[in-house]
């Protein structure tokens, strides 16, 4: 019998273990071992030997450098397991708007019998293999390990700055965004951003400069779609996919698509305000997105939190752009403030949100917009980039 190690104690390898009866885990939190729930198996990472297994897949977000990444000889993806048993599968990846790409794509195939998951939300071990088609949104990290599985379809969406401390570097979060690209085959379809369109690939590729682009090759017109800024971008691009499987294109039905709480959600206080919960903008291009949407209005942002040593120059040279007072919170509130400084942007230092909610209420006119949208991620002073927004929206509707 095959002798499968499974690296980390987490959702998507606990849903892999019950296809694999004998599977033993390995994880850097345990310290002494034990059986979960399920009857498994639960050991150190320093118990790991690659002399007694076999095969060995990790849960996407361990690092390379782990000992366990390092030591282990006989490594596999999560979509490497199941590529030959899969049905077609189409991956979204992209820095920013994959989720609600892939959310939105799954909105316009379900009637053909597809399903959603990958790193939205759902193991690919509890996918139905009698689905027509997996959509999957795919992140670096899987994508990083992966050697044998690739889609029929990937999108693309633009990148920037993410995850850096993950992979090294911006060379190699690129490298391992485009990796696909080189195990697909012919008849596959590639819709990249226009960086990339002299990759070498045996798929047919498909490259944009901006949502025209995307809208004149495909036959779609942007006035029929309800959605702006960057979730205009994610409706062409799902409905690209339904137009190069199907031949269809359904403006009703993606205008019935619901956008997820914390994505440039909008909502009014007392005085009838604009306040914008975008806390989903933990990295500088989603805030720039957003910025970008409201940027004919005064706008009162909020910034700051756990920037993972991101360069964010890039921001405020866009920031000079547009009439704004920024608000700092957060673990790197003194970097912002700096940079604030040495661009001659406007800004306040803040105790935490709810002070800088405060701040923007007393100057908030009508006519302007309050947004909250971070550049960084949540875990220095939240539990998670959702419980800041909750936070803030609860903080917005006490207004009175």
């Amino acid at each position: 019998m095959q002798k499968v190690s499974l690296f980390g104690h987490g959702k998507t390898t606990k849903a892999i273990a019950k296809l694999i009866p004998q599977a033993i885990f390995y994880d850097d939190k345990v310290t002494t071992s034990f059986y979960d729930e399920d009857g498994f198996m639960v050991k150190p990472s320093s118990a790991f030997d690659p002399n007694f297994s076999d095969l060995e897949i990790c849960s996407p977000g361990i690092a390379p450098s782990n000992p366990l990444i390092t030591t282990a000889q006989n490594l596999m993806s999560e979509y490497d397991y199941f590529h030959h048993i899969a049905p077609l599968q189409i991956w979204i990846s992209g820095t920013n708007g994959k989720t609600t790409t892939t959310q939105m794509m799954q909105h316009l195939l379900k009637d053909k019998g597809s399903v959603e998951g990958g790193n939205i939300g759902t193991p690919l071990a509890q996918l139905s293999l009698d689905a027509s088609m997996w959509i999957l949104e795919t992140s670096s990290f899987t994508m990083h390990y992966t050697k044998y599985a690739k889609p029929s379809i990937y999108v693309l969406l633009p990148l920037s700055p993410d995850h850096l401390s993950w992979h090294g570097d911006m060379n190699a979060y690129i490298q391992a965004k485009l990796k696909p690209l080189s195990m697909m085959k012919e008849g596959d379809i590639a819709i990249l951003p226009d960086a990339y369109k002299d990759i070498v690939t045996h798929a047919k590729i498909i490259s944009y400069k901006n949502d025209q682009d995307i809208a004149d090759f495909f036959g779609l017109e942007i006035q029929k779609i309800d959605f702006k800024g960057a979730f205009l971008s994610d409706a062409l691009l799902a409905m690209a996919v339904d137009k190069i499987l199907f031949d269809r294109i359904n403006y009703g039905q993606i205008n019935t698509f619901v956008i997820d709480a914390h994505r440039q959600e909008e909502l009014r206080d007392a005085h009838n305000r604009l306040w914008v919960n975008d806390t989903k903008a933990t990295n500088l291009d989603a805030t720039i997105a957003a910025l970008k949407r409201y940027k004919e209005f005064p706008i009162h942002l909020i910034l700051g939190g756990d920037d993972k040593g991101v360069d964010l120059n890039e921001l405020f040279v866009y920031l000079q752009t547009i009439n704004v007072i920024i608000y700092n919170i957060g673990s790197n509130k003194e970097k912002l403030s700096n940079l604030a400084t040495a661009y001659n942007i406007a800004f306040e230092k803040c105790i935490n949100l709810k002070d800088a909610i405060g701040r923007i209420d007393k100057r908030l006119k009508k006519e302007e917009v309050a947004l909250l949208s971070p550049a960084a991620a949540s875990l220095d002073e939240f539990t998670s980039y959702a419980q800041r927004g909750n936070d803030f929206k609860e903080a917005v509707l006490l207004i009175s």
